[in-house]
């Protein structure tokens, strides 16, 4: 990846610089001043069983939890390196069969060294979400 743009870059980082999101194939979207949406695709090896062909939640959830620390990254541009503290996931219903993810997180608050996110996942509909997030991740305060 060549670019000047730091969240385009950091986007990309957080989709494909850590080996279990390159594993699992997760897609940079666009991050902006603590919005953050990633997707991925359907992988026939990543189903929660055979008989749904459902992306599994265990992947959905990891998808959420790198989104929530992308938001938090550029939550007023400070470009912070968080990890995550607490992940509330509430799962809705499952994916539809052979569905790819998209997710969408929000930072809405840093209080110290806390930044606080939440956001959704879902498949063909936003209006209609897989699972709900809630999640608070440490921050170390200085820029990445």
């Amino acid at each position: 990846m060549t670019s000047s743009d730091p969240t385009l870059v950091l986007a990309f980082d957080m989709a494909n610089g850590a080996p279990q999101a390159a594993a699992l194939g997760f897609e940079p979207g666009t991050i902006v001043d603590g919005k953050a949406r990633m997707a991925m695709g359907w992988r026939a090896d990543l189903v929660e069983d055979e008989a749904s062909q459902a992306l599994a939640s265990g992947v959905i959830s990891t998808l959420l939890d790198h989104c929530g620390g992308m938001a938090v990254s550029t939550f007023k541009m400070g470009m912070f390196r968080p990890a995550t503290l607490d992940l509330r996931i509430d799962f809705l219903r499952p994916a539809a069969a052979r569905s790819g993810v998209s997710v969408q997180v929000e930072c809405y608050r840093i209080a110290g060294p806390i930044a606080y996110v939440r956001g959704e996942a879902w498949d063909a509909d936003p209006t209609d979400p897989i699972a709900l997030v809630q999640g608070a991740f440490v921050h170390n305060g200085t820029p990445a």
